[in-house]
């Protein structure tokens, strides 16, 4: 699988699990560690969660899936904006990592921006990482002067900005995504698919059928056509995480992404970034 690389030199693969909605129902418990242990065979070896999913239990479900497998991934969690500060995101850090069942976290992020100064979370994730707790940090949500600002309170260590970006909430490529690309900065895109919800659209239809694929697995493709960024899907089932791993290797021709553009014109003025 192709990878992508992190300011520090560090890569992992383009394609990731996300856990969003997960561990909320427990008749799916099993089938849903089952999923994540098999996205890490497959090389879907980046993994996301965060302490507000499920109230701390996708944590838990992450590191109870992770066991004998920690070695192998880049776990990635998120702390909420309230606890981004000089004196709660250590506690809150402490708290993932022991839902996690882990000693570090490969990746802490931001989850988005609350009222505690940038700065003072700049140094919070510094102290962090100085004390071995997490390996790097980045940010989530955060338009483009967001990101100015960040880099201005001193945030010149951010590896990440993880948002909201697929064919349906194309807004970001038009400032975000080239100012990124620019500090070399990756992006990591959340709910890739919209959810599922444009999986019924004539032209993604019409464009997968030609390429004898999944309407989800031309969507991914499409998300991962930019060299600077990542997908993290969620799949709750062990065929669903099968497929998204194919679509890491599906190509899109330029007729193919000319069709797309058709069908979800790209942004032609500046746009509020968006969130689920």
């Amino acid at each position: 699988m192709n990878s992508i690389c992190f300011p520090d030199g560090t890569r992992v693969p383009v394609l990731g699990q996300g856990t969003w909605n997960m561990a909320e129902k427990a008749a799916r418990r099993a089938e849903e560690i089952a999923a994540l242990r098999e996205g890490v065979a497959l090389g879907l070896t980046l993994i996301d969660t965060a302490e507000m999913y499920a109230d701390g239990e996708s944590e838990r479900l992450v590191g109870e899936a992770l066991r004998g497998l920690r070695e192998q991934v880049f776990l990635v969690s998120k702390a909420y904006p309230q606890h981004a500060s000089r004196d709660r995101l250590a506690p809150a850090c402490e708290a993932s990592l022991r839902r996690l069942g882990t000693d570090r976290l490969d990746l802490y992020l931001l989850h988005w921006r609350g009222r505690v100064p940038l700065s003072e979370t700049v140094e919070a994730m510094e102290n962090l990482v100085a004390a071995g707790k997490i390996r790097r940090w980045g940010v989530s949500n955060l338009d483009a002067a967001d990101m100015r600002e960040l880099r201005a309170a001193g945030g010149m260590a951010c590896a990440t900005n993880q948002i909201l970006y697929n064919l349906t909430r194309r807004g970001p490529e038009y400032d975000l995504l080239p100012w990124l690309a620019d500090e070399g900065i990756p992006v990591m895109a959340y709910s890739p698919v919209e959810q599922g919800r444009l999986l019924d659209n004539r032209v993604l239809r019409e464009v997968a059928a030609r390429l004898g694929a999944t309407p989800a697995q031309v969507a991914l493709a499409w998300v991962l056509r930019q060299p600077q960024v990542m997908a993290i899907p969620k799949a709750g089932r062990v065929e669903h995480v099968r497929e998204n791993r194919r679509a890491a290797d599906l190509p899109l021709t330029a007729s193919d992404l000319a069709e797309l553009d058709a069908g979800f014109p790209p942004p032609q003025e500046p746009t509020p970034l968006e969130m689920l």
